[in-house]
């Protein structure tokens, strides 16, 4: 597996930076794995690939200073602040489970599931929740493609496929301003459904979940 360690970069940068590893992947036919991690600066919303922004208030992007991209794969809205986002790109065919969409996030989010239970959090895919098709922040709605903490959720994740290839990326929250993504996404964060590193284990930081990594 081939790791790219972590780095900030611009929310359009990141998009390109995924988008260049998943067609050059295909463009190789290549069989590697690559797993990358990264943060964005500015903060920054990504809207899911068939998502409408109706809901975004274009003066409050400004007023925060908040980028606003468009994401390769599907799902809601996310905020990118206090989190770490992850990619991981690969061939279907890689994965044992690669042709099952389910299957294939399974897999891959299982790589989460060991690291963590380095800091004894124990994580489980989310059961699965069918909200109001209006709910506009990714982290409100949760299925089997995402990992919860004692049944909140915790890290994301959306994926985008082509050629036989499959492009996964997600988001850990590591903290997060309630009042600020109410206001952005107009909508309540109902108390219990989501967690982040910090109300998990305050003594945790990013750097210590990036060290997680270390050994990939």
């Amino acid at each position: 597996m081939k790791f790219i360690p972590f780095e900030v970069n611009t929310g359009y940068i990141n998009m390109q930076i995924d988008k260049d590893l998943l067609e050059s992947a295909i463009r190789r036919q290549s069989k590697e794995h690559i797993f990358r991690l990264y943060g964005w600066s500015p903060r920054c919303i990504s809207i899911g690939r068939n998502q409408k922004t109706d809901f975004i208030d274009k003066n409050l992007l400004k007023k925060y200073n908040i980028d606003l991209v468009k994401r390769l794969t599907g799902g809601r809205a996310l905020l990118h602040d206090k989190e770490l986002t992850y990619s991981y790109v690969c061939p279907s065919s890689g994965l044992e489970n690669g042709d099952s969409i389910m299957g294939s996030y399974r897999e891959i989010l299982q790589i989460f599931i060991d690291r963590f239970k380095k800091f004894d959090i124990d994580l489980e895919v989310c059961g699965q929740k069918h909200p109001n098709n209006n709910i506009n922040y990714c982290m409100l709605v949760s299925s089997s493609a995402d990992l919860c903490y004692k049944g909140k959720k915790l890290i994301g994740s959306a994926q985008f496929r082509k050629d036989g290839y499959i492009l996964q990326h997600g988001s850990i929250l590591m903290d997060y301003d309630e009042h600020l993504l109410e206001e952005l996404f107009q909508e309540k964060i109902p108390a219990g459904s989501i967690t982040s590193i910090k109300e998990i284990n305050p003594d945790i930081s990013m750097v210590d979940i990036l060290h997680l990594w270390d050994n990939l």
